[in-house]
């Protein structure tokens, strides 16, 4: 093993990549293979994720490929439908093993060949004692172990024995095969281990062929020897096992350059879970809904949830590569979701605690329509309509009958702005038989649309019409346990002890349309790929449960804006769902995440334009001449690679808000660590695909995989819409037939529209986009819904 640190502070290289880079340089290998080899007992967990990045990762970076196998040796708790699970979870995450799929029992012929071998050399026995006959001739990490009376069996006895015991001639428990080693070791592990049990089980895919099965131990080598792993990486855990690894593969002669293994530290996090036995746990007795519960830290939980793969993906590269075990505070995850979803998330407004308000000087009947940007200060940000009447849902949180000093919100005699409208003014407070308030009588002022009116006022709250809002359940979720480390239970504790009985509430909410499929505006953002994720105005981030339906929205929340978890030191009481308008965050924020154009600006960023001031020039520049936000500016000016990137793009797009906005909004979140200094284009392709979506040769949507596979693989934009065929449908007798199934396959919807739900217009629109994988151009499918369902 390499003694060199876990890190290499000079090269920012890990010990793994230094091992590998090693080995690349002898041309040790004729490939870099790894492989992902869980085993299908249960559903994956973000733990796991460290694995499935590392593995998968190290492989795309030296040109090589990653397995994922199966280690199904265990026919009692293996299942099919979790190798289904798992696929699901690694493709989601955003990784492929593209022919290289196999299973530990591929292999069990070959296996049993090679523990024929070693019998044969005299190098394993067929053992008939018990279980604990074993373990206790084990010894003592102090005291050697003892031979139990079969070591000495003769070789042609044992061999009878093993076949016999593949036959299926003996019942469970009866033989076991050990391995002949070191009984004196002080690697216990190597004191004789079991390579074999007998185990008359039904295996989901050999079905009942074979009544032995080969222990961890003596089958994950192998499997890694198979299939020609050069770096098989384990977690710390299996550090002793590495000796019992090199053992079996020298003695079944496995000649070098074969496979070795490496170990590094897993991903652990404060509060959660990642016992196996214990997720059993929490699903067979019902403290969780199923493996996809949105409070597990399964793979398929966080997907549930909300959280987006590249969260995940990056909280696993934050953890780094390391010799040495942590654990990492939930928000750390948090924080990365947040900067995922600030940039992509289209906002919407949502009302989880409903106070209704009156405006009392509101012409009866008068609707009106305000404006509303998904994205507010992006220039190329699609819009909705906000429908105001006189009656509006608002926060209850947001109104204090005694307001506190410096309240902003809204109190009796106090103004507020509701949000992309009017300053309301509140009057009269209507309350309840609980002396609470039930009803707010305001004010408007006309003037104030758009405009800051001449006299202070407190600040803007959301808010949601009444006569157009659409009633949906919401789930608030926090975390399962209370406990730190909730697998550090004293005698006679049980670990669910420390469940939050606070982990979840369910909210009766009010919504705009916009948030639920088929809302007024939706249309525009189905047009750019949007996935259901959102953000609710102050609130948080949510996505549409699996359970939605159009008819029953229902939404999970994904993460508050900000955390505000605060248990009392590490006690058993249930932390309550945090209000993430008023938590402290603890993390520091993320410069895309915070609210002002002043507090966008990095340290970091700032500082590197005071030391270069070509970059200080520039930012001005971009600022003032070219009308970007600061934000933009900012990160357009982090360094000369990043700035030189943006001009050559301009140079060929000539539109430097739209290339700002693919910057910043879209290819941000697909930069490697190294930035764009790193990627293999230059800022000319960009430009080039910045121009196709101006003129309309390509879709926003199909952009996005254009660049994807441009931040992958480099190349042209231009040859690789034509060569996966992702160019503008814009031929209206193509359209044509699309338009005409999707209207045949939604009877009901059509008919529906044509009694006035026009907002359904939005449901076809992602019916046509989903279909034509996003090439549908979306004036021309627009226009062609209409000229049908009009008729």
């Amino acid at each position: 093993m390499d003694d060199s640190p876990a890190t290499d502070r000079a090269t920012g290289r890990d010990f793994i990549r230094k091992i590998i880079d090693a080995h690349v340089a002898e041309s040790r290998y004729d490939e870099v293979v790894t492989r992902f080899p869980p085993e299908p007992n249960g559903y994956l967990h973000v733990g796991h994720a460290k694995s499935i990045v590392l593995n998968f990762s190290l492989a795309e970076e030296y040109g090589g490929r990653c397995h994922l196998r199966y280690d199904d040796t265990n026919p009692l708790t293996e299942d099919e439908e979790f190798t289904h699970s798992m696929q699901d979870d690694i493709r989601w995450l955003g990784y492929d093993w593209g022919e290289h799929l196999y299973y530990a029992s591929d292999y069990f012929e070959r296996m049993y060949e090679v523990a024929e071998g070693l019998i044969r050399d005299g190098l394993a026995y067929v053992d008939s004692a018990s279980e604990e006959e074993i373990r206790s001739a084990r010894g003592t990490v102090t005291e050697p172990g003892v031979p139990t009376p079969d070591r000495d069996r003769p070789v042609d006895e044992s061999l009878d024995l093993f076949r016999r015991m593949r036959a299926g001639e003996f019942a469970d428990g009866a033989y076991v095969l050990r391995g002949r080693i070191d009984l004196a070791s002080p690697n216990m592990i190597m004191r004789d281990p079991v390579f074999y049990r007998i185990r008359k089980a039904h295996h989901y895919r050999t079905g009942d062929r074979w009544p032995i099965y080969p222990l961890y131990d003596f089958a994950h080598c192998l499997e890694d020897a198979f299939e020609g792993i050069s770096h098989s990486l384990c977690t710390l855990e299996f550090e002793n096992n590495r000796e019992i690894y090199d053992w079996i593969l020298d003695h079944a002669r496995f000649e070098e350059p074969r496979t070795h293994q490496y170990e590094f530290a897993r991903l652990n996090l404060d509060y959660t879970v990642l016992s196996k036995r214990v997720l059993i746990r929490l699903v067979a007795e019902g403290h969780v809904s199923g493996w996809d519960d949105p409070r597990m830290p399964t793979i398929a939980g966080l997907r549930r949830r909300g959280v987006p793969a590249e969260a995940i993906r990056r909280l696993a590269r934050m953890a780094g590569v390391t010799k040495v075990n942590s654990s990492f505070d939930p928000q750390k995850l948090d924080y990365h979701v947040r900067d995922v979803l600030n940039p992509i998330a289209p906002r919407v407004m949502g009302v989880l605690r409903p106070l209704r308000v009156v405006i009392t000087d509101w012409p009866e009947g008068h609707r009106e329509r305000l404006p509303a940007p998904f994205f507010p200060g992006r220039d190329d940000s699609p819009t909705r309509s906000l429908t105001m009447g006189q009656g509006i849902w608002i926060e209850a949180d947001d109104f204090r009958m005694d307001p506190p000093p410096g309240w902003k919100r809204l109190a009796p005699g106090r103004e507020v702005r509701l949000r992309h409208g009017y300053v309301i003014r509140c009057h009269a407070v209507i309350e309840g038989p609980d002396g609470s308030p039930m009803t707010l009588h305001c004010t408007h002022d006309r003037a104030t649309l758009g405009r800051t009116p001449d006299r202070q006022i407190g600040g803007t709250i959301h808010w949601v019409a009444a006569e157009t809002a659409v009633a949906a359940e919401v789930r608030l979720f926090d975390r399962l346990f209370t406990r730190r480390e909730p697998l550090d239970v004293a005698e006679g504790e049980d670990v669910m002890d420390a469940l939050n009985p606070a982990s979840r509430e369910v909210v009766t909410a009010w919504v705009e349309p916009a948030a639920v499929r088929g809302g007024v505006g939706v249309d525009a953002l189905d047009a750019e790929g949007w996935d259901a994720r959102m953000q609710f105005e102050r609130l948080g981030y949510f996505a549409r449960d699996t359970e939605s339906t159009s008819a029953r929205p229902v939404f999970n929340r994904i993460v508050p804006l900000r955390d505000g978890w605060s248990p009392a030191g590490d006690s058993d009481a249930a932390g309550a769902v945090a209000d993430s308008r008023s938590a402290a965050p603890k993390a520091p924020p993320s410069p895309r995440i915070v609210q002002t154009d002043e507090d966008r600006i990095s340290d970091d960023r700032r500082d590197a334009r005071a030391a270069d001031p070509r970059l200080a020039e520039r930012f001005e520049h971009y600022r003032e001449a070219l009308g970007l936000s600061v934000k933009q500016a900012d990160l357009l000016t982090a360094d000369v690679a990043t700035t030189d990137f943006f001009e050559a793009a301009i140079d060929v797009a000539g539109d430097a808000g739209a290339v700002a906005a693919w910057i910043v909004n879209d290819l941000q979140g697909l930069l490697p660590d190294a930035g764009v200094s790193a990627l293999p284009i230059a800022g000319d392709a960009l430009g080039r695909l910045v121009r196709m979506v101006g003129e309309g040769t390509v879709s926003r949507r199909a952009a996005k995989d254009v660049l994807a596979e441009l931040v992958r693989s480099g190349g042209d934009p231009a040859v690789i819409v034509e060569r996966e065929g992702w160019g503008v449908l814009a031929d209206s007798a193509a359209l044509e037939s699309v338009v005409s199934e999707v209207l045949a396959a939604w009877p009901d919807k059509v008919a529906a529209y044509r009694d006035g739900k026009r907002n359904l217009l939005g449901l076809f629109m992602g019916e046509v986009m989903k279909r034509t994988q996003g090439r549908a151009d979306p004036a021309t499918a627009r226009r062609l819904l209409a000229d049908v369902l009009d008729t």
